[in-house]
């Protein structure tokens, strides 16, 4: 299994000093095998959103599958003195062998919404805090962005174009998490070998101004890539270049594709000479720093599709999710039972316990996320269960991982997209779409 989705030596190190702190500590206190639950959750969304989309779960259970703490990472914590040698020892044969539940990838979430608990001991879920929340904020926050521009466009394609605007690991994780958004191609190419996106380019300015005139450079760009190609218009005059793709291409010319300017006005006028000159098939795509709300007003323009890049790869505005992952109950060390735990810090408090997340609607729509501590009443469980199983006693479920996973998360954010009253997807700032109601059993 590990041969499938393997992407590194080992993940173990891609967490936080504090991690392993605590697990020394709770070792020494002889507590780190109590069997706890945590939690990962929002306890909020970005100011002024509707709901929010989880993404990432597929991404960490694959490098859940590599934690795996090597001789070099043993060596660095000894000769460093981080932790203690018993501690290096227990992380000398750490694989992780508890539980893993939470929604399904691609679903929609709202404040307080219980996205993974994981059911280990304390040990075992404590080291996974920083790798799980780390994956999780990131790619929310870009498959959220990515389902806000994706239903401004409607039905017109957003193919990602932000690598270069991030790191170059963070760029492949953002292709992955804007297509489970809802975007339909990326440039992405490590994102397309790994989980079998559509991968989409053509040229840039560079290329024309590398050609002595523009004639020249469409000439060798239609020459090489044929005349379906999209020609980039805007290095030079916009209205003589489309005179010259025409020239060059004939009618049947692919596409052309505007970096700059009054987008609208520019969509227009380039619509309106292509066909005059026949081209009526040509498409026109738009880039330069899209995002929902520049793409809802190019609604009336004849626009075919939009490249969107820095304001996705850094989640339009809101470049984490800040999600949390807190400890919601463990086993009590005298009786044996499970006692919920709950953080009571002002303006960050937790709600303590297992829970039940259902969705109820009426009818179609969905009215409310429903949460039963530790279950729901029988009038609260009639909607659809949102937690799915992720890893039993330490095996993962492959099919939430890898290309399957993408297409599996893509499916589930369009079915609850779906589901959302309409003022979900209004972009003014407003209050969640759904409330989240406790029921305290």
């Amino acid at each position: 299994m590990k041969d499938l989705i393997r992407q590194a030596a080992s993940s173990a190190f891609l967490t936080d000093h504090y991690e392993l702190t605590m697990l020394q500590a709770a070792l020494r206190s002889e507590t780190a095998g109590r069997p706890s639950l945590f939690e990962a959750f929002g306890r909020s969304l970005p100011a002024g959103r509707r709901y929010g989309v989880l993404a990432g779960t597929g991404r960490f259970l694959e490098l859940l599958a590599d934690f795996h703490f090597s001789g070099e990472q043993l060596d660095f914590l000894r000769r460093t003195a981080v932790v203690d040698e018993a501690t290096i020892d227990y992380l000398a044969e750490f694989e992780f062998s508890g539980t893993i539940r939470g929604y399904a990838e691609g679903e929609i979430y709202f404040p307080g919404s219980p996205l993974v608990t994981v059911e280990s001991t304390f040990a075992e879920a404590v080291v996974l805090e920083t790798l799980l929340l780390s994956t999780l904020n990131y790619d929310s926050a870009v498959a959220s962005a990515a389902s806000r521009i994706t239903y401004a466009a409607g039905n017109r394609p957003c193919a990602d174009m932000g690598s270069r605007r991030t790191h170059e690991q963070a760029a492949v994780a953002a292709a992955r998490a804007a297509v489970i958004g809802g975007f339909t191609s990326t440039s992405n190419l490590q994102a397309g070998l790994r989980y079998g996106l559509k991968t989409i380019g053509t040229s840039a300015h560079s290329f024309t101004l590398l050609h002595d005139d523009e004639r020249a450079a469409f000439a060798a760009q239609i020459d090489a890539l044929g005349i379906d190609t999209t020609v980039l218009i805007d290095t030079y005059d916009i209205e003589q270049a489309v005179r010259t793709a025409v020239e060059v291409a004939g009618p049947g010319l692919g596409g052309v594709r505007i970096d700059s300017g009054d987008l609208a006005m520019q969509a227009g006028e380039v619509r309106a000479l292509l066909d005059e000159l026949g081209a009526v098939n040509t498409t026109i795509t738009v880039t330069s720093d899209l995002d929902e709300y520049a793409i809802a007003g190019l609604r009336a323009a004849p626009v075919d599709s939009y490249g969107v890049g820095t304001k996705l790869v850094t989640g339009s505005g809101a470049p984490t999710a800040a999600l949390v992952y807190k400890l919601v109950s463990r086993r009590d060390g005298e009786s044996g039972e499970w006692v919920s735990v709950a953080k009571r810090s002002a303006h960050k408090e937790s709600h303590g316990g297992f829970k039940q997340a259902v969705r109820n609607f009426d009818g179609t729509i969905a009215t409310e996320e429903s949460i039963g501590v530790p279950t729901l009443p029988d009038s609260a469980t009639t909607g659809r269960p949102l937690t799915v199983d992720l890893v039993v006693d330490g095996v993962i479920d492959e099919s939430y991982t890898g290309v399957e996973g993408v297409r599996r998360a893509r499916a589930r954010h369009a079915a609850s997209l779906g589901e959302l009253p309409p003022r979900a997807h209004s972009l003014q700032p407003g209050e969640p779409a759904l409330p989240t109601v406790y029921y305290q059993a």
